[in-house]
């Protein structure tokens, strides 16, 4: 897998999503019901996490969770339910189901981000593959060394702007937020956006 993460996005309107965590070195694949879910994994099950929306045509989010977990090639994949339904039982009973997260709508990226990146660390993939990834462990990062512009920069990213939306708005050129980038990950001794943002949110850098 090369250390990229697979996801399987299940939700009839994926578009933040679709576009959002490719920007955070994930890869993606889209299916707009549970019923193309399932087809999808009947066919390939190199998914690393499934991010399952409840409320959709076909195949709610619940029956689809059910059908997964159901199947021995599908079982183990980790499930994170996107609700916006936010009654206790139902998400207790998504749990039950074999849920290992859930998170409601609306949602902040960098929320969802450290959910997904929690869930893979319990996971056998992230223990096999990314087993210094844990920011937790970072004790060296070097956050106070970070200048005004880079803390911006990294707020901007923490709310899932790309590099060009993020040049647009500090009226800077794409090389300029490059070079912040990489002036970031070094400071924080982190190597990716996703990992950045995660360490910033725990050392209370940004909301």
């Amino acid at each position: 897998m090369d250390g990229i993460a697979s996801i399987l996005i299940v939700d009839d309107n994926p578009k933040f999503l679709q576009d959002a965590l490719p920007m955070y070195g994930y890869d993606v694949t889209v299916a707009r019901d549970g019923l193309e879910a399932l087809k999808i994994l009947s066919n390939e099950t190199k998914f690393d996490i499934i991010l399952l929306d409840v409320m959709m045509p076909n195949m709610d989010g619940w029956e689809t969770l059910k059908a997964i977990r159901k199947n021995k090639k599908t079982e183990r994949i980790p499930v994170i339910m996107i609700t916006a339904v936010s009654e206790d039982q139902k998400v207790v009973t998504g749990l039950k189901i074999g849920a290992d997260d859930y998170i409601v709508k609306p949602f902040v990226l960098p929320n969802l981000l450290a959910r997904i990146e929690a869930v893979l660390r319990r996971s056998k993939w992230q223990q096999e593959s990314l087993p210094k990834t844990d920011i937790n462990l970072n004790k060296n990062a070097n956050i106070d060394a970070l200048t005004p512009k880079e803390k911006e920069v990294l707020s901007l990213v923490a709310k899932g702007a790309s590099n060009q939306e993020i040049a647009d708005k500090l009226f800077v050129r794409d090389v300029t937020v490059k070079t912040h980038l990489n002036s970031i990950f070094k400071k924080l001794k982190v190597t990716n956006r996703t990992q950045a943002v995660l360490l910033a949110i725990q050392m209370n850098l940004i909301n």
